[in-house]
């Protein structure tokens, strides 16, 4: 394997290794309902904090 091949599949596994580490980040609830919030206003869908709040339980699969 030539050392520029090895290098680039190093790096590219650094750069999935820190997009997974980011995607699996616990976050506060309170940091993840608003984060929804505010990409469904972007997508200008109005919905509540207690509509969030049952959309949030049902992803995870616990009842509200």
């Amino acid at each position: 394997m030539k050392a520029l091949t090895l290098i680039s599949a190093f790096v590219g596994g650094a750069i999935v290794g820190c997009g997974a580490a980011l995607l699996f980040t616990p976050e506060k609830g309170e940091d993840v309902r608003s984060r929804i919030c505010k990409l469904l206003k972007r997508k200008g869908i109005k919905i509540s904090d207690s509509e969030v709040d049952a959309l949030v339980a049902e992803l995870a699969g616990v009842e509200a």
